[in-house]
């Protein structure tokens, strides 16, 4: 069992003929990943990299039986490609894509809890399950088949996290990369009764930022409803108040969100916290090696 995706997902890449879109096919495939159909209209009947590429999404799901799409279209255009996934059956949505206006995203939200879609994104590295499947951009060297479960509202953080669990001797059993906008499609309580299902996930690495409110409505699920470990890193500690950090959502507004409030959350509830990210691993190892109670 995994998160998500498994070696059963078969994946459709929106946008696959431009450049993301054709590269990161590529690495899906190295990783094992299914990658069964693309989709760009006026490109119908080409192949990119072996895969046939459709005119639209419900052609490509009818003849492939494509059950999750990673989303590269261009951000004035993702919303229908979108909503064109959902409506042909997608159950499961990667958008890479950054810089989708507000409340194109929040039509998207909406709209995928309609249609029974799950949204990962926008504005991240998507989903992978080494072994078995990736949807998105996270590269395909920082992973290892394990039992360490990662989720992260950074992209980059989660490549180097992830690295270091690898360089320790351990691997993972599924990494999910939320994004950092305001609005996304899975939260963080979204995601954690996955990896609390999973019997592959033994430990979650749980990576935050600034702003907003997510880490502390995931510190309260995890004091109620979550008994796997949980080792914590909060990004932006010296981020000035109002000042954005990278992404759109990590901004500290009217002394919400700061870095020490989402830190003493996530404590109060049992999450150990590393003061740096390169602490994780080890934090990882010892706390493996403690036990498994939290």
């Amino acid at each position: 069992m995994s998160v998500l995706v498994d070696a059963e997902t078969r994946v459709l890449v929106q946008g696959i003929t431009g450049h993301q879109g054709t590269v990161h096919t590529v690495q899906m495939q190295k990783f094992g990943t299914q990658v069964v159909a693309g989709a760009t209209p006026g490109k119908g009947g080409t192949t990119v990299e072996g895969v046939p590429v459709f005119d639209s999404v419900a052609e490509a799901v009818q003849k492939t039986r494509a059950n999750a799409t990673c989303i590269f279209v261009p951000a004035p255009y993702a919303k229908d490609a979108f909503f064109e996934a959902a409506d042909a059956g997608i159950k499961l949505a990667v958008i890479v894509t950054e810089h989708i206006p507000f409340h194109d995203m929040l039509a998207m939200y909406h709209y995928g809890q309609l249609r029974g879609a799950r949204i990962i994104g926008p504005n991240c590295p998507g989903i992978a399950s080494p072994g078995k499947a990736k949807v998105g951009i996270i590269p395909n060297v920082v992973f290892h088949p394990g039992r360490v479960g990662v989720i992260s509202r950074s992209g980059t953080l989660t490549y180097e996290i992830v690295s270091g669990i690898k360089d320790v001797g351990l691997g993972q059993s599924t990494c999910m990369g939320l994004g950092g906008d305001p609005v996304v499609g899975t939260s963080f309580v979204d995601a954690l009764p996955y990896f609390e299902k999973d019997p592959e996930t033994d430990i979650l690495v749980l990576v935050g930022e600034i702003g907003g409110t997510a880490e502390e409505e995931a510190a309260e699920y995890l004091r109620h409803n979550f008994t796997k470990p949980v080792i914590a890193y909060i990004a932006g500690r010296s981020a000035p108040p109002g000042k954005r950090m990278g992404h759109a959502g990590a901004i500290i507004a009217r002394g919400r969100g700061t870095a020490q409030s989402k830190r003493e959350a996530l404590e109060s509830a049992g999450a150990q916290v590393a003061n740096f990210p390169y602490e994780i691993p080890t934090l990882v190892k010892e706390r493996l090696a403690a036990g498994p109670a939290r």
